[in-house]
């Protein structure tokens, strides 16, 4: 780790939770964390914040009919309350995150135009908007609605004039064979076909928004380069972290849950095998 790294970490008030080579995690509230971050020193922040939808009903899982929801973390606070928090979060990432900078944010419908507005209220620039298809969605119980099989992926930069990585002939020439959209030799477009996360990444448990490898590893790859720093506020089981630290990245991931994040060091120490 590199002095800029820890004079990083120096900053930071709360012990870290967990914390080997460059991978770093932290227990506790993202907005209190990121304050005590310095600006100006994040290159990519992936966020996958609650998506408000833990209300009461259900969905199918392996084949059978289970509950959406997740926990208190995702249960809707009013229109008003959920559009301050995801305001007040990605305030907080624009000021850790470099000039060139970027976030993505993930969410469904449920989320993810609050999350569009707040970014343009924030004056970040926005790049794509990424449909994540699942060729292996779940069904729809009611039969009233088109079945649920694409989450949205909205990519910005902190500055609109500032100059973002983007590892253009990678994206374009690399090995995507996961995806069936993706045609050898061909710009890759804003519609990725990527499965969930395979029974594999499930291996110590799982978190209920738990996103696949496969998603992280281009998003991680197209958006940075190898020595960046990568912040994960809403970390969870820490796929993020996983692709960055196997593709020499260095990982921030906060959490509120302390499950999750001994989930995310299974993961890190089963990589390190």
């Amino acid at each position: 780790m590199t002095t800029a790294e820890r004079k990083i970490l120096s900053i930071v008030v709360e012990k870290p939770y967990f914390l080997k080579d460059d991978f770093v995690l932290y227990h506790g509230d993202a907005l209190k964390i990121l304050s005590q971050l310095p600006e100006n020193s994040v290159d990519m922040i992936f966020a996958d914040p609650p998506y408000n939808l833990s209300n009461g009903g259900f969905t199918v899982h392996a084949g059978r009919m289970v509950s959406v929801n997740k926990g208190l973390w995702d249960v809707s606070k009013g229109f008003q309350d959920d559009y301050e928090f995801h305001y007040r979060w990605m305030e907080a990432c624009r000021r850790v995150l470099k000039p060139s900078g970027t976030l993505w944010v993930s969410g469904t419908y449920h989320s993810i135009y609050q999350c569009g507005h707040a970014l343009q209220s924030l004056n970040y620039h926005i790049l794509n908007d990424i449909s994540w298809f699942k060729p292996n969605a779940s069904p729809n119980l009611s039969c009233r609605f088109f079945t649920a099989s694409h989450e949205t992926l909205i990519w910005a930069r902190k500055e609109k004039k500032a100059k973002h990585v983007f590892n253009y002939s990678l994206m374009k020439d690399g090995e995507w064979s996961e995806d069936k959209l993706k045609k050898p030799g061909l710009q890759m477009r804003s519609v990725w076909s990527l499965g969930t996360p395979k029974p594999e990444e499930k291996k110590y448990g799982k978190h209920p928004t738990q996103k696949p490898l496969d998603l992280l590893k281009r998003i991680v790859l197209a958006s940075t380069n190898k020595g960046d720093i990568v912040l994960d506020p809403f970390t969870g089981s820490s796929t993020t972290g996983i692709v960055s630290a196997a593709n020499g990245r260095k990982f921030i991931g906060i959490d509120l849950e302390k499950d999750y994040l001994e989930l995310s060091k299974k993961r890190f120490f089963d990589l390190k095998k």
